[in-house]
């Protein structure tokens, strides 16, 4: 056999500037961004007992019904309302003043689960952004404070509403008195909202005042029901939280424009709720070490449903946090013995630790939102010849502090960005060999802090 010769040099330059070729179009794996010390600092500051002792306290007003008394200091909705309040003001306080605590008071005429005309009261936390455009970007996030029994229409028997919804409550409560402390590019608003039983009434009144003012809500987070990783067959799930989030249904009942874009682009996972929720789950298991967000493409558990909805309905992003496998012999339920076995949502089937875990996966999301710049506007993907190349534009972002931006793409199918690429303070780029065909596409702002945005699902384009 004759001896196999060496490629020559010109060859083998040919072939290393091939490979190069080849190493430059192929796509980055997209890392685990860095840690914000900000945002960790936060986390540090929510407290297991701070949260148990406000869950206890709301436990104790008998009931929470919203069709109960407002007359008394220590029983009745009334009273929870004004201890929340309360709360909230002294957190302010102790921030210097920094949140504006208000209540935002409605009389709501009879309906379906209300007999009678009858005051809700929702409470509100407002954290002002530091930059001059953030009251034209808002988060928030919420848990409801109203409860009760089997019947829904009983304001009268107990129903301590632990898990369901002092849980979220407390939650909320703590981010709001931790996060005051800090300061945050966008404007971040808290709310204990009442009437979540009688037909998401509290909300359903927010959130329409919001979109007749034109407040831009870039994204919306319920906490209801977070209060145990056990579920009814004694098995814990203590690292799992479940995250509800999907946009379409609610696009498609407002026959919205973005509705034939998205359904002929293959955009039906990539709503704004859908990035968003994206965006949560990544920053919940990069700051809270062990906890994994499972991320469910529904609204809500199966036609069922919270306080997002009334914001989803509204066309703004929302999603819902839920413990990982419920026990309905703690929700909705009279506080009562059956066949030897305790019924009732009572503080005693709460588990503190795991509820200010779940906090804190909403916490290093809100933060790390609230601190990123917004979501790219306008963005869209060429579409002007065949060609294997992907070319995306957006229009530029005005935060004084941005730095660039970076394009995110996955296999389609797939449920989370798997490439990345910086591409610079730019507002079009081409990625070279890398076909729209097979990839769904995000384009992300990111400050000279290392801040990321939610992603930008990308149009279609047309000169």
């Amino acid at each position: 056999m004759a001896p196999r010769r060496s490629p020559s040099p010109r060859v083998r330059t040919r072939i290393s500037l091939a490979a190069l070729a080849l190493l430059a179009a192929a796509p980055a794996l997209a890392q685990p961004p860095a840690r914000n010390a900000q945002v960790a600092s936060l986390l540090s500051a929510i407290s297991a007992p701070s949260i148990e002792a406000r869950i206890r306290k709301l436990a104790s007003f008998h009931t929470r019904h919203t069709l109960s008394r407002t007359d008394s200091d220590t029983a009745g909705i009334g009273a929870a309302r004004r201890w929340i309040k309360a709360e909230l003001d002294a957190c302010s306080r102790a921030a210097g003043g920094r949140l504006r605590v208000e209540l935002d008071a409605f009389i709501q005429p009879p309906a379906r689960r209300v007999p009678q005309p009858v005051e809700i009261v929702n409470v509100v936390a407002t954290l002002p952004g530091m930059q001059p455009q953030a009251a034209n970007r808002i988060y928030v996030v919420s848990g409801h404070y109203d409860s009760m029994p089997s019947d829904v229409m009983d304001p009268q028997s107990e129903a301590p509403g632990a898990d369901d919804d002092a849980s979220g409550v407390a939650a909320v409560m703590e981010m709001a008195c931790a996060m005051a402390f800090q300061r945050y590019d966008a404007t971040l608003v808290f709310i204990a909202v009442a009437g979540e039983e009688q037909g998401l009434l509290g909300s359903a009144h927010w959130a329409e005042k919001a979109k007749k003012e034109g407040l831009h809500i870039a994204g919306m987070i319920s906490n209801d029901i977070i209060g145990s990783p056990t579920g009814a067959d004694g098995q814990r799930h203590d690292g799992e939280v479940r995250l509800f989030a999907n946009g379409l249904p609610a696009l498609i009942r407002e026959h919205s424009p973005l509705l034939d874009e998205i359904a002929r682009s293959g955009g039906e996972n990539d709503t704004p709720t859908h990035e968003l929720g994206r965006y949560l789950k990544s920053a919940g298991e990069l700051y809270v070490p062990g906890m994994t967000v499972h991320l469910i493409p529904r609204p809500d558990r199966f036609l069922r449903g919270s306080d997002h909805l009334s914001f989803l309905e509204r066309g703004y992003a929302a999603v819902r946090f839920v413990e990982p496998a419920e026990d309905y012999r703690h929700q909705h339920k009279n506080v009562t013995v059956v066949n030897g076995v305790q019924e009732g949502d009572l503080p005693q089937y709460v588990d503190f630790q795991y509820v200010a875990k779940v906090a804190r996966v909403n916490a290093a999301g809100l933060a790390s939102l609230a601190l990123a710049p917004a979501v790219p506007r306008d963005a869209g993907i060429e579409v002007v010849q065949l060609e294997n190349d992907t070319t995306l534009r957006w229009r530029a972002n005005d935060e004084p502090d941005l730095a660039g931006y970076r394009i995110v793409w996955r296999d389609v199918g797939a449920a989370n960005w798997q490439y990345a690429r910086d591409v610079g303070n730019v507002t079009r780029y081409t990625l070279q060999g890398i076909s729209k065909d097979n990839y769904v596409f995000g384009i992300v702002a990111i400050d000279r802090d290392g801040n990321a945005s939610p992603a930008a699902f990308p149009r279609p384009w047309r000169p």
